[in-house]
């Protein structure tokens, strides 16, 4: 599955980052606007980079193979996500794309770095189990650039051309970013929370079947007489 999200991670990276550096983008940019063009190249390299990294940090084999590269990359990815929303921040507010798709940039770069600082907090404190959740989380954000051009692609296709592409643009900022957290936290619950929950299940039986057992041993034989 991780390799499938690298692949696609990339391929939308390869595709959609350059035409932000050449300022050749579809969306359009407004060049009156003092530094907007600017914050859209800021943004682009750094997101691009942690769509790229963001799947690999998740393969087990590679974490346990090289666990010091695992580090740097981490650290690199949580830099790169400081550094995007920074930019992010101020594109947003100068974009003139209306006030919906402000919004929906808005909650996507908060939850962006307070899902990042709880990663990065958990595994300070050696919490690997909830830093993993944690990532999971933060990269179904960063994610959200894929499935934005995904249902972009897919609304320019089945609407029609009377719907205006900033209203397009707009629903599939929304739908990335709220279908990503959906799935997000789906598969928290079904790969981390359910496995967890079975394995203290099983630990609570197996505890409550050795109390029922020490309780049951037959207790020592009355003597003959006694108490007649």
């Amino acid at each position: 599955m991780w390799s499938l999200l690298a692949l696609l991670a990339i391929g939308v990276a390869a595709y959609f980052v350059p035409p932000y550096l050449t300022g050749s983008s579809a969306v359009p940019i407004d060049r009156a606007i003092v530094g907007y063009y600017a914050s859209l190249v800021v943004h682009a390299l750094p997101a691009g980079l942690t769509l790229i990294i963001g799947p690999w940090q998740f393969v087990p084999r590679l974490r346990a193979r090289f666990p010091r590269l695992h580090r740097v990359m981490g650290r690199v990815y949580l830099i790169s996500v400081v550094a995007a929303s920074a930019a992010a921040a101020y594109a947003s507010a100068v974009t003139k794309s209306g006030f919906a798709l402000q919004v929906a940039f808005y909650l996507l770069i908060v939850a962006w770095l307070y899902t990042a600082a709880k990663a990065y907090r958990t595994i300070r404190r050696r919490e690997v189990a909830l830093h993993r959740i944690w990532m999971v989380r933060n990269y179904a954000l960063t994610f959200a650039a894929v499935t934005l051009r995904v249902y972009l692609m897919i609304g320019m296709q089945v609407l029609p051309s009377s719907v205006p592409y900033k209203d397009i643009y707009t629903a599939a900022a929304w739908a990335g970013l709220l279908g990503n957290v959906l799935i997000a936290e789906y598969f928290i619950i079904q790969r981390t929370l359910a496995p967890l929950a079975r394995r203290a299940g099983r630990a609570k039986e197996t505890a409550a079947d050795s109390t029922v057992a020490g309780s049951t041993v037959a207790e020592p034989a009355q003597p003959v007489g006694q108490g007649s």
